[in-house]
C-alpha cells in the first residue's frame, strides 16, 4: 500500500539507499537534505512519516521534531542517528518522536519498523480510506484515483492536492490555505504553484468528463463540488 515519505536525511549515500529501497517498495518519496527545508515541507499533511535524521548542517533533528509536535503535526516520525546512547533515544521519544533507528540499519528493519508506525497511527485508522464524489473516488490506501471507470495518474503533490479539496466537497480553500497546507508554504502573492497545479489536476480529472468538479471561485481560491 503506497504511502509518501519525507526523509529528512543529508547523507546523499543513504538518501540513494533509502529512497531508492523504499520506491521499490511502492512508497512515495520526498528528500529534505535541511532542517529549515525539513520544517517547511514536514508541516503538509501529505506525509503519512517523516524519516528524520538526527545530525543535520543547520538544525539538530530533535529540534526539529520539538516545533512540528509544537504546531501539532501529528505525522509519524522515526529518528534515524549513529548514536545509540540510551538518554539519546529517551531524549527523543520525549520531544514527541515515534521510534528510533540506529545507523547503519539494515533495510528490513527499516520497513519493519515504517510497517509498525503506520499501523500505529491514529490517522491510519481514523481516518476514511477512500473519499468520493460523484464518480470521483480517491483511496488513501492504495493512492488510486479513478473518474468512473478511468485510473487517473497523479503526482503526490497533485494525489495530495486533490485529496485536501475532497477532505471538505463545497468548501471553497483560497490560494494561501492550499499554499500552507498541501505545500507547507506560507503566503507569498508571487508564487502562482498552486493555480499550475490546479489547471494540470483539472486537465486530468474533468477533461474527459461532461461535469466538471473542479472550480474556481474568482476572487477567493478553489473548490471541488458536484453541483
Amino acid at each position: 500500500m503506497a504511502m509518501a515519505i519525507l526523509l529528512v536525511e543529508d547523507d546523499e549515500r543513504i538518501v540513494t539507499f533509502v529512497k531508492r529501497g523504499l520506491e521499490a517498495e511502492g512508497y512515495l518519496m520526498d528528500v529534505a537534505s535541511t532542517g529549515k527545508e525539513a520544517l517547511r515541507v514536514g508541516r503538509s499533511p501529505v506525509y503519512g512519516l517523516i524519516i528524520l535524521d538526527l545530525m543535520l548542517p543547520d538544525m539538530d533533528g530533535r529540534e526539529i521534531c520539538r516545533q512540528l509536535r509544537a504546531e501539532e503535526v501529528s505525522t509519524p516520525i522515526l529518528m534515524l542517528t549513529a548514536m545509540d546512547a540510551l538518554e539519546d533515544k529517551v531524549g527523543g521519544l520525549r520531544l514527541g518522536a515515534d521510534d528510533y533507528l540506529t545507523k547503519p540499519f539494515a533495510f528490513e528493519e527499516l520497513l519493519a519498523r515504517i510497517q509498525a508506525l503506520r499501523r500505529r497511527s491514529p490517522s491510519y485508522t481514523s481516518q476514511s480510506i477512500e473519499l468520493a464524489l460523484a464518480d470521483l473516488t480517491l483511496n488513501r490506501e492504495t493512492r488510486q484515483v479513478r473518474r468512473g471507470d478511468h485510473v487517473i495518474e497523479l503526482t503526490p503533490k497533485e494525489f495530495a492536492l486533490l485529496e485536501y479539496l475532497l477532505s471538505a466537497p463545497g468548501r471553497v480553500f483560497s490560494r494561501a490555505r492550499i499554499l500552507e497546507n498541501v505545500w507547507g508554504y506560507s503566503s507569498d502573492p508571487l508564487t502562482n504553484v498552486v493555480d499550475v497545479y490546479m489547471r494540470n489536476l483539472r486537465r486530468k480529472i474533468d477533461e474527459d468528463s461532461d461535469k466538471p468538479l473542479l472550480k474556481t471561485v474568482r476572487g477567493f481560491g478553489y473548490k471541488i463540488d458536484a453541483d
